[in-house]
């Protein structure tokens, strides 16, 4: 490995020492529920990732970009304030801006629409919780994906006695963030609200953006075993988007936006930038009929206007998502039973409708219509899992039959159907001793075209666009003791991809997509943590503990021919071979802590030819925090901190196969940030 692992001090929100103590000394057993069920981590057997509050609380709270980041296999991109990119073992190839072949759902709800695409930087980052992160393509109770599933917590958990809560936030280029809420606990009925504001100037021309986000979740066990839940946010965001540079213009001056051209205007002229304003929510309910019997049900909908003035158009497009997901669970209770089962079975069904019309760009306003569609896509499957232990077995066999069309209007009402498609998987774990487990699984990857890549930003309705389709072969080892003091989990994977979906672009730098034929991605992910030094009450260093993560893709073209060139053997464009993550947690009195945080990142291909090369980077933050020494319930703790320590050049989000190679990005060098949190 030739980056070597480096660690960097960033302090963090404190808790009371000892709270800091009681967390050290006890850590509650790692569960993952996004399996329709509370299962210990350690008997999982497949690939999964926990982002806990505590490892959420030691970012920035601006951005989910480091959070993610530190999980192996898992790299998400921020080309400019707001604009995330998130790939899970693949390439960002798909996705120029936004989120495609990831399924992401809200507790029981998708925030990933009938067309594929995702809004994630809708959500305010310090509304997030926790996240459970499963890798690879688990289609079988989540519906068409190849890359993996997310499952995001929004909401404060049950035990949380906190009422009231405010934090604001300052930093360079003109960062804000402030944040309030509100949660209450009458009996059996739980309500929260939470507001979120941020805005910033950006390090670049055209890189300004605004966010408004509110939630509003409520939580009513009516009676013993039956709840209803509620949960619904409102986002208006805004950013500009700079555009791309050359190397030679990357040189000049990294802060600038895309310029004109002979031929185009520039971003700035343009008035280039993303306008997204959405409503989205839902209604959980859990019925727990019996021990053995338990239904949920999950009924939602959103409504997002959305504006991208660009270079060469001004597109607007209103869309309307609606659907539902259900499933049964029954399961033979007794713990005292050596044979212990649960199986479940489901139906998840969703429909967008999305009317869309492309105006010509006159300096950020519209002009004459140059194309409008209507285009629906509907997508529901049929999913099942029986999940079984016996003594120190653990089984999995799950399957989904997916049901993908789209249609549109401009040659009347046509229709294009997928076949349906089939996505099995089968997981076996072994239970070495209490804290050593083995695993292997084989499933199906299985990813039609998004509705973004059907009618991409050239206008052209692509029906000849094929899913992408593969079988995923790996194995892993996980370490959990009892004790939580270490934790290592390894996993080796190999998934054999057909007709993946490549984005290029056109003379104008409008979009397509087409299918590259084959993809081979090999790849291991570690993941592990280690408690330095035990807590103890005395001295000045009263814990340490350090995370780490590292990542290897040798993920390549197998088959691959376009326009005349073979691009067969190169590697896959848009994906770093290595990635190194720690990160150093020090406990010091007072109610202190301090954390560390390092990522190196190699070098990424620009294009398919791989003729160009992104550099690597190390990047190192650092955060401070220091909870005054308040009596009563009122706590409030300062911060400060910085990012990008090192002052490195580089870019957070390439421009992949981009027209004059203007592939560049320039994130900021240096920065800092401080702020004041309150809970009551």
């Amino acid at each position: 490995m030739k980056a070597p692992l480096m660690a960097t001090i960033s302090l963090a929100f404190a808790l009371p020492l000892a709270a800091q103590q009681d967390t050290l000394h006890r850590l509650p057993e790692v569960v993952v529920k996004s399996y329709l069920s509370k299962e210990p981590l350690l008997r999982i057997p497949t690939a999964v990732s926990v982002l806990s509050p505590q490892q959420l609380a030691l970012q920035q709270g601006a951005s989910m970009v480091p959070a993610f980041n530190s999980v192996a296999g898992v790299r998400m991109e921020e080309r400019s304030p707001g604009s995330y990119r998130l790939s899970i073992r693949g390439s960002l190839l798909r996705s120029p801006f936004g989120i495609r072949n990831i399924k992401i759902y809200m507790d029981e709800i998708p925030l990933t629409d009938a067309g594929g695409n995702t809004y994630l930087n809708l959500l305010d980052p310090a509304v997030l919780t926790s996240a459970e992160v499963l890798k690879g393509p688990d289609g079988s109770l989540f519906g068409a994906n190849s890359g993996g599933v997310v499952r995001l917590d929004v909401l404060p958990q049950a035990t949380d006695s906190t009422r009231l809560q405010a934090a604001v936030q300052g930093g360079s280029y003109g960062l804000f963030h402030a944040t309030a809420g509100y949660r209450q606990q009458l009996g059996n009925y739980g309500f929260q609200l939470f507001q979120g504001y941020q805005q910033a100037d950006g390090y670049r021309q055209n890189t300004a953006m605004h966010r408004s986000y509110t939630q509003l979740g409520q939580r009513w066990e009516y009676k013993p075993g039956y709840v209803l839940k509620m949960l619904g946010f409102y986002s208006d965001l805004g950013y500009r988007t700079p555009g791309g540079l050359t190397l030679a213009q990357l040189d000049k001056d990294p802060r600038a936006a895309r310029p004109a051209t002979p031929a185009l205007p520039g971003a700035v002229t343009q008035k280039a930038g993303i306008y997204n304003r959405t409503a989205q929510g839902g209604l959980v309910h859990e019925a727990q009929f019996s021990p053995r019997w338990q239904h949920v049900i999950a009924v939602f909908g959103a409504n997002t206007h959305f504006e991208n003035p660009f270079i060469t158009n001004y597109e607007a497009r209103d869309e309307n998502t609606f659907g539902f997901r259900t499933y049964l669970s029954w399961t033979n209770k007794p713990a005292s039973s050596l044979f212990q089962w649960r199986w479940q079975a489901g139906i998840e069904w969703q429909r967008t409708v999305s009317d869309i019309i492309n105006y010509n760009n006159n300096q950020g306003a519209r002009g004459a219509v140059q194309v409008a569609d209507k285009l629906t896509a509907g997508q529901y499957f049929y999913f099942s899992r029986f999940h079984a232990q016996l003594q120190r077995w653990t089984m999995e066999a799950a399957a989904s039959m997916n049901y993908y069309h789209y249609t549109y209007n401009r040659d009347g009402n046509t229709k294009v159907a997928f076949t349906p498609q089939v996505m099995p998987r089968l997981s076996l774990s072994y239970l070495v001793n209490e804290q050593l487990t083995g695993r292997v699984t084989v499933s199906r990857g299985y990813s039609p075209p998004a509705t973004a890549e059907v009618r991409a930003s050239d206008n052209i309705i692509n029906t000849a666009l094929r899913p992408e389709t593969g079988w995923n072969y790996e194995a892993g080892l996980r370490l959990l003791p009892l004790s939580r003091r270490y934790s290592l989990d390894v996993t080796g994977f190999h998934y054999r991809m057909q007709d993946a979906i490549v984005r290029k672009l056109r003379d104008n730098g409008a979009e397509f997509f087409v299918n590259a034929g084959g993809v081979n991605q090999t790849g291991a992910e570690v993941e592990g943590m280690l408690q330095l030094m035990q807590p103890r009450v005395r001295g000045f260093v009263r814990g340490l503990e350090l995370r780490g993560s590292y990542t290897w893709s040798d993920f390549y073209f197998r088959d691959y021919v376009s326009s005349g060139k073979d691009f067969s053997g190169n590697r896959l464009t848009g994906v770093p071979r290595t990635v190194v993550v720690s990160g150093l947690t020090v406990y010091l009195p007072k109610a202190v802590y301090l954390y560390v945080a390092h990522n190196y990142t190699s070098t990424i291909p620009l294009n398919d030819a791989n003729s160009a090369y992104a550099r690597g980077y190390h990047l190192m933050q650092c955060k401070a925090a220091w909870q005054l020494p308040i009596s009563g319930k009122c706590k409030i703790s300062v911060q400060a901190g910085a990012d990008n320590l090192l002052n490195q050049s580089y870019s957070l989000g390439n421009d992949l196969n981009a027209v004059g190679e203007r592939y560049y990005n320039p994130a900021p060098g240096r920065t800092y940030f401080g702020g004041i949190n309150v809970a009551l």
